[in-house]
């Protein structure tokens, strides 16, 4: 129950009253003629010291200053850089309040629709230096610490990423968050304040990840502001029983009562719009208990029992992504998503009721935007709301959830479309099980009412599987109770329609099924992590980069530069720059030297094995292999390469902990050998992170984005290494396609067989298998080395070797081969310097189309019907 709404008023239209409530504060009264009353005091001395965000040296460092003193109750001398960095990002949020405040103030006046972006990630990265460029302020700042003693670029490097993503999906959200304030969209995010987030990776001596804690919130977080005024109960267990109407006959309403009680308490973040006072909010949950310390059970000696509510509480969002392979965690991970949808719907419906409006009209005024099925559960939950709270019809409800939600799909592995088991979700939460069921009873109805008869098609269109436990389809739930559906590339969004969801798009017909192709923001992917390429281009182009970063297409400008002489050694000398850049961190984390005159080629992605880090690493032990039977004279001629690698594996994903296990012993013996060492090298960087990628992508010379076809949904780290001018080797899959469209497949390297082989492959490899030997010898004796001992531990890897040997689900034997012909492709096109340079240049020239400001707009103007707001 929030603490801004009185539960009985709910589902009524709101009188009219003295003052509205916003997020920070109400709106004035106003008079006959609709001026706004000043509400308390006297209105000049109030204006007359509200402060407006500081542009000039001396404001901010008085500012800086004065949080040195009270925020941190710290002085000069015992200041050091992290205490530097606490006193910076203070006084920037200050700067971004006023603009949030004022955003905030903007909205709930003119009371526009709004969209509300669901995910269960949002891997943020750093936020002081990209807040400072968002403001335009950190040249000012720069000086400002300058002048009291502290390099910006030292301060900089003391912020420690948010552990609230792992990988794509989270960056994705966090991109389209910052496209959303730089168009001065109405988007709110909402996800969960994780106390430890993703886990710290580190590597154990003998190659293993090991996963450590990461206690992000350690030191105090200046970018979240506490709201505790803002607090939901969220009910997990109990009863629900269904309501009886006058005449004794079952409703469809019902009522959920004990069971266990939590609260949802607010936590919101900044987020600043480019080159635009616009500054949308982030919300985040954090689980507390709703009675906290027992004193009573404390006072009988029942220690465990004083703290067990708490715990219990606490626990919900402690982790993100806890191990689901055991039944706590698998109840643990389905309590998040209600946790996180249920507080989230609650926050919105309290919004909406404040602008007075009947609650039919609910879907004009909100769109809620499901970032893949993790929060499905909201579903339920607004017909839960509707239909026990509201007291609305079955249909009227369903019509509003239809409307209101929006759906985007991740992925075709069926592996990680989501399903909970029905016992699970009865025991956890047992009211929108059986409003599940009822969904589930009304569609099957009406598909039988199309289909008479077709059984078959009815048992692959339940949201309820069959089995032993039965399971939920969450994406089947998605998909019907959400007004549009969207993959996230033109193959992906394809596939999609013909293959997990053919069913609901002969059903419903395709109109409810699109596609919008991801996209990155070019201010932390371009200007933020590749300040010299952002300077080169702004004088280049003689553009100010307040228009081109919000105006990605402007790159192709640049196109003609591509055969000046001068312009191509600047642009060469900056990637050399960004590689000994790279080199340096490297030197410092890991005390290891690296040639920065050899080719970097870079894989960085969540390890999986569709994602085929595995193949990588075989190819680089194919080229080690080679190396070592060349003479002298050849290895004169060999173009030098240095490999990266970067990338968590899931803690109970065995196969990718292998893959990281064999990266790192390969590396060490490679690494070592006098004959190959300064030809070809070696390394895995540990604890990926967003900070981690915006130093190795503009390093790159190439990159690998190497999937098995048909697999990969989009890919955005594709797009990030092309914007800063690296070349892209790939499979023709997910926005690889689109790339290649843009850029030209001159400028590309794919390889590998095409999506529609994929199944007939893998059939082959069931029912007529052919020995890897006679198959593809080159691959048969890399695993021959392997399985000899050659980088130690022969028996350890069998496990992911049997992968290939047995099935070979991934088709790695049946693209090695086209892979490797690629790389050598890569070599020869690398000795021409020149040309390198200049399909370096048409690559970012041509990455307008993957700007996150175009994906964010798609999705305003196609999807949730929203408009730009402009805040003066």
């Amino acid at each position: 129950m929030s603490t801004f709404t009185d539960p009985k008023t709910i589902g009524k239209p709101v009188r009219p009253r003295r003052h509205v409530r916003t997020l920070t504060g109400y709106l004035p009264e106003t008079d006959a003629q609709g001026k706004e009353k000043w509400p308390r005091g006297d209105e000049k001395a109030w204006k007359d010291n509200m402060r407006d965000v500081d542009k000039d040296v001396p404001a901010i460092t008085k500012s800086f200053v004065s949080h040195v003193q009270t925020s941190l109750a710290r002085q000069p001398y015992n200041l050091d850089t992290l205490g530097a960095y606490q006193a910076a990002a203070l006084s920037v949020r200050d700067n971004l309040l006023v603009n949030w405040n004022e955003t905030a103030l903007q909205y709930t006046r003119r009371a526009p629709k709004r969209a509300y972006y669901l995910s269960l990630e949002f891997l943020m990265g750093r936020t002081l230096d990209n807040a400072l460029l968002n403001l335009d302020l950190k040249q000012p700042y720069a000086q400002a610490t300058q002048k009291l003693g502290f390099n910006i670029e030292d301060i900089l490097e003391k912020e420690r990423d948010a552990a609230l993503g792992n990988g794509g999906l989270g960056r994705l959200a966090a991109c389209y968050l910052d496209s959303s304030a730089s168009q001065e969209l109405p988007v709110w995010g909402y996800g969960l304040r994780y106390k430890y987030g993703i886990f710290q990776q580190l590597i154990s001596p003998e190659g293993n990840q090991l996963e450590a804690p990461d206690p992000w919130l350690d030191n105090q977080n200046p970018w979240e502001l506490p709201r505790l005024d803002v607090a939901y109960e969220v009910r997990f267990y109990g009863n629900a029983e269904r309501v009886r109407d006058e005449n004794g006959n079952t409703t469809d309403r019902a009522q959920w009562t004990g069971g266990q009680e939590v609260l949802a308490v607010a936590y919101d973040v900044m987020i600043p719009g480019s080159y635009t006072r616009t500054t949308n909010n982030l919300r985040l949950w954090e689980s507390k208990p709703k009675r906290g310390f027992d004193l009573n059970s404390f006072n009988a000696g029942n220690y465990e029992g004083a703290v067990e509510s708490s715990n219990s509480a606490a626990a919900i969002t402690s982790v993100l992504y806890p191990n689901d392979s055991t039944g706590f965690g698998k109840e643990l991970r389905l309590k998040q998503q209600y946790f996180w949808t249920a507080a989230s719907l609650a926050d919105i419906l309290r919004r909406f009721k404040n602008i007075g409006k009947p609650i039919q009209e609910f879907p004009d005024y909100v769109a809620v935007q499901l970032n893949d099925t993790h929060p499905t559960l909201a579903i339920p939950e607004l017909m839960r709301i509707l239909l026990d709270d509201e007291e609305l019809p079955w249909d009227a409800a369903w019509q509003i959830v239809t409307n209101t939600f929006f759906y985007t799909n991740h992925t075709v592995l069926p592996e990680a479309l989501e399903k909970w088991p029905v016992p699970l979700m009865e025991h956890l939460l047992p009211r929108h099980m059986q409003i599940i069921y009822d969904i589930n009873l009304f569609f099957l109805q009406s598909v039988e009412k199309k289909f008479p008869g077709d059984r078959d098609r009815l048992g692959r269109m339940s949201l309820i599987e069959e089995g032993f436990p039965k399971q939920v389809r969450m994406a089947f739930l998605a998909c019907i109770g959400s007004r549009k559906v969207n993959g996230v590339a033109e193959l992906h969004s394809e596939l999609v329609k013909t293959t997990i969801l053919k069913d609901f798009v002969e059903f419903e017909g395709v109109s409810k099924f699109g596609n919008v192709t991801n996209g990155i923001t070019p201010r932390r992917w371009l200007d933020q992590c590749n300040p010299e390429l952002s300077a080169l281009i702004s004088s280049t182009l003689k553009v100010d980069k307040s228009v081109w970063l919000k105006d990605l297409y402007q790159l192709e400008k640049l196109l003609p530069y591509a055969e000046d002489a001068a312009f191509r050694e600047k642009w060469a000398a900056i990637k050399q720059r960004n590689k000994e850049r790279l080199a340096h961190h490297v030197e410092t984390t890991l005390g290891l030297t690296i040639n920065t005159h050899a080719m970097f080629d870079v894989q960085i992605k969540r390890l999986h094995e569709y994602k085929r880090q595995t193949l990588n690493i075989l190819g680089v032990i194919h080229r080690y292999l080679t190396l070592k039977n060349m003479s002298k004279e050849e290895r004169e001629k060999v173009n030098p390469r240095v490999v990266f690698f970067a990338g968590k594996a899931a803690p109970a994903y065995y196969i990718a902990k292998l893959t990281i296990r064999l990266i790192v012993n390969v590396a060490r013996i490679i690494n070592a050998d006098a004959d190959t060492k300064d030809l070809l090298s070696l390394y895995f960087l540990p604890d990926y992170s967003v900070s981690l990628a915006e130093v190795l992508i503009p390093a790159s010379d190439i990159s690998q984005h190497i999937s098995t076809a048909g697999t990969e949904a989009s890919g955005t780290s594709n797009m990030k290494f092309c914007l800063n001018g690296g070349l892209l080797l790939g499979t023709v899959d997910g926005a690889n396609i689109e790339i290649a469209e843009e850029v030209g497949e001159s400028n590309v390297f794919f390889f590998g067989h095409l999506t529609p082989a994929v199944e007939d492959l893998r059939y082959q490899h069931t029912y007529h298998p052919v020995p890897i030997e006679e198959k593809c010898p080159a691959l048969a004796h890399v695993l021959n080395q392997v399985s000899a001992g050659l980088f130690g531990d022969a028996e350890v890897y069998e496990p992911l070797l049997n992968t290939i040997r047995q099935g070979d689900h991934y088709l790695l034997s049946d693209d090695f081969d086209s892979y490797i012909a690629a790389l050598a492709m890569v070599d020869e096109a690398y000795l021409d310097r020149t040309e390198w340079v200049k399909k370096s240049i048409r690559t970012s020239a041509k990455m307008g189309k993957f700007s996150s400001d175009r994906a964010i707009n798609e999705y305003a103007e196609s999807y949730w019907n929203i408009e730009a707001q402009h805040i003066s």
